[in-house]
């Protein structure tokens, strides 16, 4: 008969129990990440692109408002626009015959309105409209005007012009100020500077929209 083997048995207890693993060391910790953040943070600064960051939404909403200006037959311009201090004189603008503007409806032309995705912040009205009747193809021109705010809390960020045939709509275009600033006054002087070659030679009909109350003008280019 085959000798059996002894097979000594022990209790739970009695067995080795496995090795506890102990969790890395906090400097260790730190050490990696700071060996990550550093070399990261250079190279995202030093070959990252200049300006904005891509904005998926913004950028295809910018680029759908393009699209439905040209079906619309509408060319946008973006036009410098300043805060002359002090005010330049009628003289320095017209350098000749001035503009005399008229009062027209508020609000935006009906298909410009339905055109733009998002509509703009509007002064509520102008004074003191400042325009050549006739400019030079060859040479910018300037307007200058007094735009009446709803508050006191928003500021100048730009102009856009609207070009359509011999129609120009022009809009500035106004921000909110900081939250806890305010601007001081609710009205704003504003110098625009058209480009030279943005009006063909002839009569065009030009408008600066406001929300209540719009003026209107015809300059002849030569």
């Amino acid at each position: 008969m085959p000798s059996l083997r002894r097979f000594d048995m022990k209790t739970p207890n009695a067995m080795s129990a496995p090795a506890t693993r102990k969790p890395w060391p906090m400097r260790w910790i730190v050490a990696t990440i700071v060996l990550f953040i550093v070399p990261y943070t250079y190279v995202n600064l030093k070959f990252r692109k200049p300006g904005k960051a891509f904005e998926p939404y913004a950028d295809m909403k910018a680029q759908a408002n393009v699209n439905r200006l040209l079906d619309a037959g509408y060319r946008r311009v973006d036009v410098p626009a300043e805060r002359p201090f002090p005010a330049l004189s009628p003289a320095e603008i017209t350098h000749g015959p001035a503009a005399k503007p008229a009062a027209a409806p508020g609000g935006l032309p009906a298909n410009l309105a339905k055109t733009l995705i998002d509509p703009p912040r509007l002064p509520t009205a102008y004074r003191d409209l400042v325009a050549p009747a006739e400019s030079n193809f060859l040479l910018p021109a300037k307007l200058q005007f007094t735009a009446r705010l709803a508050s006191d809390r928003e500021q100048l960020a730009g102009a856009d012009l609207y070009l359509r045939e011999t129609q120009l709509v022009i809009v500035p275009r106004f921000e909110p100020v900081p939250e806890g600033l305010q601007a001081r006054s609710a009205e704003s002087t504003v110098l625009l500077t058209l480009p030279s070659g943005l009006l063909a030679p002839g009569r065009h009909a030009l408008t600066l929209v406001g929300a209540s109350e719009s003026l209107h003008w015809d300059v002849v280019v030569r």
